[in-house]
């Protein structure tokens, strides 16, 4: 019996696949070469999570891969319409990424509240001026997106006293739906965006949704870039229709050093790092070992995600 082919979307550093030596064959490509590799591979790995090369060599002639799986949360950067309609199984890394967003997202509340990027400019300026700050406790907040990392967000906020609402896409027990959605972001102190990349969370907060905020809100993006649009949030900062933002996600990635993104004030830019913690990468090589190993006994897997819908379903 011959050996199963896996091939890996390559990024450095290689993810450590140390128990499949010897079992499967295992062929690194880079995005020039997976086109030409695709047709004899049954399981694709995509480590480079932020490559679109998937989305452009998919279409192409000849077999492919039975199993995708993404070292990532989300799956747009890989779904073309040839790949949602195959049979080809998808999976994501679910579960990794979502107790470091939450307190990558609990701390930029803290910060802001506790005025600590001020604090540290009058250390610098051997100024010392006391200032009073926010009580976060008996604030409220609004999380869009109800999947594991929304969830994980809203435990977390909740923890530090924050009365938090959770957002997704139908409504249930402790669960809104869409329509509740404005008027939870009219008495919302924090705003955080942490749904899937969908045709209808595209562009979900444009000039109105920023609009309705209050002037006081906070805006936070660990979702997907494209569920914000930029101009409008710019707009939003520039005439003080929100009092702060923080995006750790952008329609460009990485954002080109002349954007102005990064000189917009109130605004805080992160390199996309939000879920990225000491250790990660081995814990999305160790994840996916445990699934090709459930793959390879024909066994069930986890973290299927939906094609159509875009994400893993069931919250």
């Amino acid at each position: 019996m011959s050996k199963k082919i896996l091939l890996v979307l390559n990024t450095d550093p290689p993810p450590r696949l140390g128990r499949l030596t010897g079992r499967t064959r295992i062929l690194h490509t880079d995005e020039s070469s997976l086109a030409e590799h695709l047709p004899h591979a049954d399981v694709l790995l995509v480590w480079d999570f932020t490559s679109r090369a998937v989305r452009e060599a998919w279409p192409g002639e000849g077999p492919r891969p039975r199993w995708v799986h993404t070292a990532s949360a989300g799956v747009d950067h890989l779904m073309c319409p040839e790949l949602a309609s195959s049979d080809t199984l998808v999976t994501n890394a679910r579960g990794v990424f979502d107790q470091p967003i939450a307190e990558y997202v609990a701390a930029l509340v803290l910060t802001w509240a506790k005025d600590l990027p001020q604090t540290g400019e009058l250390q610098r300026a051997h100024e010392w001026r006391h200032r009073e700050t926010q009580r976060v406790a008996g604030t409220r907040a609004v999380v869009v997106g109800s999947g594991p990392i929304g969830q994980a967000i809203a435990g977390t906020l909740r923890a530090l006293g924050i009365t938090t609402a959770l957002v997704g896409r139908t409504p249930r027990s402790g669960i809104h739906g869409p329509d509740d959605l404005d008027r939870l972001l009219s008495r919302a102190d924090w705003v955080i965006a942490a749904a899937p990349l969908t045709e209808t969370t595209y562009g979900m907060f444009d000039a109105r949704r920023f609009g309705i905020m209050q002037p006081s809100a906070r805006f936070i993006n660990v979702g997907r870039g494209p569920l914000v649009v930029e101009d409008a949030l710019v707009e939003a900062l520039s005439r003080q229709w929100i009092a702060g933002a923080a995006l750790d996600v952008f329609d460009r990635e990485p954002l080109p050093p002349d954007d102005p993104l990064w000189d917009v004030p109130g605004l805080v830019v992160s390199p996309h790092m939000s879920g990225d913690t000491v250790g990660w990468r081995d814990e999305l090589g160790a994840q996916f070992v445990e699934l090709y190993e459930l793959w390879e006994a024909g066994k069930p897997l986890p973290n299927v995600v939906d094609k159509k819908r875009g994400y893993v379903p069931g919250h």
